[in-house]
């Protein structure tokens, strides 16, 4: 994406309502149009939204936050957004301008002074794309719907289209192939075919490798009968459920989320 056209998702934490709206309307007049997700009075709740989207893996762009504010204020709410898995800038809005170099040690996109001018707010918009744009992964190569797997089973070889591939699981020794209308087991590991199969399939649990294209959701599932629950990927378009080891949550999520 090109960082001058990139529409960002902002937030704006401020306790004065007439400064919210000036800056909500700044928004709507800047050169590329912004999308206003969260409107916060206080940092408390903000940051319980903030660290609510972070799970969710919906993150805005950018945080547009007042210093000075009663109870938690900008600079302790900007310390613990860092903290967060996928942190958004943050644009520092106060009419104290001498708390500039404190800002920056939190690593601010930019700092604005009251009253906020519109071109004023504009340069700083530009920075935060530029810096977002930066920290977009380089989008890898997407593999060839004609890339086949060729499996021998029983002295027969065949190619399997891995277009076709719903996803791979461990069973005891060998692998389960799982297509949309057939299974079979093959004589092969879990870590070679990984090495195999390229940037398709996503690893989910130590036991399965999905294919990214037929995970249809992310849930916390029962599972025993004692009302436990564990992560599960629902598979399309069969409807089955794969266990989600812990440490794969957060990677099976932003597959999703791309």
């Amino acid at each position: 994406m090109n960082a001058p056209n990139m529409s960002l998702k902002v937030a704006i934490v401020d306790d004065e309502p007439l400064a919210r709206m000036r800056i909500r309307t700044l928004l709507s007049q800047t050169a590329t149009p912004n999308e206003v997700v969260g409107e916060f009075g206080e940092s408390v709740s903000a940051l319980l939204w903030l660290q609510e989207q972070d799970q969710a893996g919906q993150s805005p762009d950018l945080v547009v936050l007042d210093i000075q504010m009663p109870g938690l204020d900008g600079m302790v709410l900007a310390a613990r957004l860092r903290d967060l898995r996928r942190p958004p800038s943050v644009v520092f809005v106060t009419a104290h301008a001498e708390h500039a170099l404190r800002a920056f040690d939190l690593a601010a996109a930019d700092y604005l002074t009251k009253p906020v001018r519109l071109e004023r707010l504009d340069a700083s918009l530009e920075r935060v794309r530029k810096l977002r744009a930066a920290l977009m992964p380089v989008a890898e190569p997407l593999v060839d719907d004609t890339e086949v797997l060729v499996v021998q089973e029983r002295g027969r070889v065949e190619r399997i289209r891995l277009a076709e591939v719903l996803y791979f699981k461990a069973e005891q020794k060998q692998v389960l192939v799982r297509t949309l209308d057939d299974s079979r087991l093959i004589d092969d590991s879990l870590t070679e075919l990984e090495g195999r199969v390229g940037a398709r399939f996503i690893r989910v649990h130590r036991n399965a490798l999905v294919s990214r294209q037929a995970m249809k959701a992310l849930e916390r599932r029962a599972d025993d009968p004692d009302g436990g629950e564990a992560w599960a990927v629902q598979v399309l378009p069969t409807q089955e459920w794969l266990a989600v080891s812990r440490r794969q949550v957060s990677a099976v999520r932003e597959a999703m989320a791309q």
